[in-house]
């Protein structure tokens, strides 16, 4: 008998072929929550892969009797009920290895363009406007980057950095040993104080939930950029913009908001104070594609394949 897959969200055909023949594949990609719950009670499929549309519950998990894993296509597994997956004995994997290379890069354009002030200068220039002292830039070479995790995206930024004459510091609360001659691995209050650039690459849990907030702010240097490129939620984006009106933080970018897309956030506070910073030339903004590559949407299939299949103690000959 065949096992049979749930398949929530888009994914590569890659995942596609590679499951034909062996599994009974249930396609769900325009699903919503309560569709999902149907399909897992009328198919009882073993298995599913999910990447950020619905949260997993557990009513959701027990929706099917035999569901035994869940694959998560991305980092993090911030929508998966991890607490009662591990009580039903459901293995959860993600594939946070597959979109590292995609976030650093995307961390690198993003910095790049705070110090140079490319964007600003690029919609000058087109709208007709010719600024060469409007748009002076600052160089990274010499600033002190902190990286705030140091895990598979974390050091994948610290590895781009390679080259433009930076200190690299990292802190990782649950990551220690792990300095060598390209990081130096800090305290967090060592990292708040020291850093020019502070970039946060953190899972989104309650104990990180708002983690940059007014107090950690405090201790960091005047002048700042600050990105966040993990999840909206990590950091306080009302203290975020106080301390851009105060010139705490020169620069600030993100790919990634509270509320996604930030229009539809109730909390008023909140919006109000993305709609400001929308408005000023020292912020970026992108939405949630940091690391949504060509490249990395077909590496999240592979990884989560290879990883089902270890499961399953199969070698997979493709």
């Amino acid at each position: 008998m065949k096992r049979r897959v749930l398949l929530i969200d888009d994914f590569h055909e890659y995942l596609h072929q590679s499951m034909q023949g062996d599994f009974d594949v249930i396609d769900c990609g325009d699903c919503d929550a309560t569709e999902v719950g149907s399909l897992l009670k009328l198919h009882q499929p073993e298995g599913l892969f999910v990447r950020s549309k619905i949260f997993i519950d557990k009513e959701l998990m027990t929706a099917s009797s035999g569901l035994k894993w869940i694959g998560r296509g991305g980092a993090g597994m911030d929508n998966i009920d991890e607490i009662s997956a591990q009580e039903l004995g459901i293995h959860c994997f993600n594939a946070g290895e597959a979109n590292s290379d995609a976030v650093g890069e995307h961390t690198l354009a993003m910095l790049l363009g705070l110090l140079t002030r490319l964007p600003k200068a690029n919609a000058e220039v087109k709208s007709g406007k010719w600024d060469r002292e409007g748009n002076r830039g600052f160089e990274l070479k010499g600033k002190t980057v902190g990286i705030v995790g140091y895990g598979n995206t974390g050091s994948a930024v610290a590895q781009k950095l390679k080259g433009f004459g930076v200190d690299i510091l990292a802190y990782d609360k649950y990551k220690s040993g792990f300095g060598d001659d390209m990081v130096t691995e800090v305290s967090e209050q060592d990292l708040l104080r020291k850093s020019d650039v502070i970039t946060l690459h953190i899972p989104l849990t309650d104990e990180t939930k708002l983690w940059l907030d007014k107090s950690r702010l405090d201790q960091c240097k005047e002048g700042i950029y600050l990105l966040n490129l993990s999840r909206g939620m990590v950091l306080d984006l009302v203290e975020v913009e106080r301390s851009m009106n105060s010139g705490k933080i020169l620069g600030f970018a993100a790919d990634v908001l509270s509320v996604e897309p930030p229009w539809n956030d109730k909390d008023e506070n909140r919006k109000l104070a993305v709609d400001r910073m929308m408005d000023l030339n020292h912020t970026i903004f992108s939405p949630h594609v940091g690391g949504w590559t060509v490249e990395s949407y077909r590496k999240i299939s592979v990884i989560l394949f290879d990883k089902m299949l270890k499961l399953y103690d199969i070698q997979s000959n493709l």
